[in-house]
């Protein structure tokens, strides 16, 4: 059975961490960006606020493939590579959203002190953590107690299911249970629902995080409406 999520997102802002493989898979998802949009404004025509985190995705790994291939890279420059495909996702989705949103991208703590607009955009801050870092950051900063993972899987599960077939998916998840499921420490391009950085504030800070398929939009309005949806709920 789906999870009921406990909170309503009426009144304080929905923070979504979508992931840039959502937005990027072998070309920009421009079919994929035309749905979003359409239900993001929806939402806000019906008083909700936003402030969405994206990913570097493919975009990411690619740009960090070629420097690799060209000489040793340290994880420290990878980050940087993946901050910056970050910020022009998140650029491309505020230039979609600019008559509704505010007109500059969240790249750094505090970057704005309140919200004035109903939806902002944010990207990679700085290297040692994903853009999940930051989504919770924001969470803390705007008094959101609830993430979005919205990614390119539906739940988390109890191994990796693209190779175990044996991998169960969850409803439910306490903050020690997921941790245990992931690496502890943070490298670029690790692939965790939410990396180990952004879960150990998390749960310090008891936020929750909801994991669920970003391109999967009937689904995700049934989560922000307070419905029955399919997903896990962590925290």
């Amino acid at each position: 059975m789906a999870p009921i999520l406990a909170h309503r997102f009426d009144k304080k802002p929905i923070v979504i961490s979508l992931g840039g493989s959502i937005l990027v898979q072998e070309h920009i998802d421009v079919a994929y960006i035309k749905k979003f949009n359409d239900f993001i404004r929806r939402q806000v025509k019906n008083g909700r606020r936003f402030i969405i985190i994206t990913g570097g995705g493919r975009i990411a790994r690619e740009y960090q493939q070629a420097a690799s291939a060209v000489r040793k890279v340290s994880n420290f420059d990878k980050d940087w590579i993946g901050i910056h495909a970050t910020r022009l996702n998140a650029q491309l989705l505020r230039t979609v959203m600019a008559d509704i949103c505010t007109h500059v991208v969240i790249d750094k703590r505090k970057k704005l002190q309140r919200l004035t607009k109903p939806v902002a955009f944010g990207s990679g801050w700085r290297p040692g953590a994903s853009t999940d870092h930051v989504s919770v950051s924001i969470a803390i900063d705007y008094g959101a107690e609830v993430i979005i993972n919205a990614s390119n899987i539906d739940h988390v599960y109890s191994a990796d299911f693209r190779k175990d077939k044996t991998a169960q998916p969850f409803n439910n998840l306490t903050w020690k249970q997921y941790r245990a499921l992931v690496p502890k420490e943070w490298k670029p391009g690790l692939s965790s629902p939410i990396d180990p950085v952004a879960a150990r504030l998390a749960e310090r800070h008891k936020i929750q995080a909801i994991v669920v398929k970003g391109n999967d939009l009937e689904n995700f309005e049934r989560l922000v409406t307070g419905k029955h949806f399919s997903g896990t709920i962590i925290g």
